[in-house]
């Protein structure tokens, strides 16, 4: 029997990341930036998304930026990799 995965995911919690959150990614063909929301971590480490079609990806943790809003209410992107695993939004 298989071991069925919890709706709360504590390998996404890890790198800061929560099931549902909007993130974008770098696309490989146009390297372009493109959205998704995250739905797990894959067994390679990678996120598993779905894109803005419906189409599911495995996106490596250093190609995913995360929106943060700042006090004033602007948005801006943030890679994954320089928030250091996490970071609290009520902070700035």
């Amino acid at each position: 029997m298989s071991k069925r995965t919890s709706p709360i995911d504590d390998r996404l919690a890890e790198i800061g990341l929560e099931i549902g959150q909007i993130v974008r990614y770098l696309g490989t063909s146009d390297k372009r930036y493109r959205e998704g929301v995250v739905l797990r971590r894959e067994r390679d480490g990678s996120v598993g998304l779905r894109d803005e079609r419906g189409r599911a990806r495995a996106i490596t943790v250093e190609r995913i930026e995360v929106r943060v809003v700042g006090p004033r209410g602007g948005e801006q992107w943030l890679p994954l990799t320089d928030t250091g695993g996490g970071f609290q939004l009520g902070l700035f």
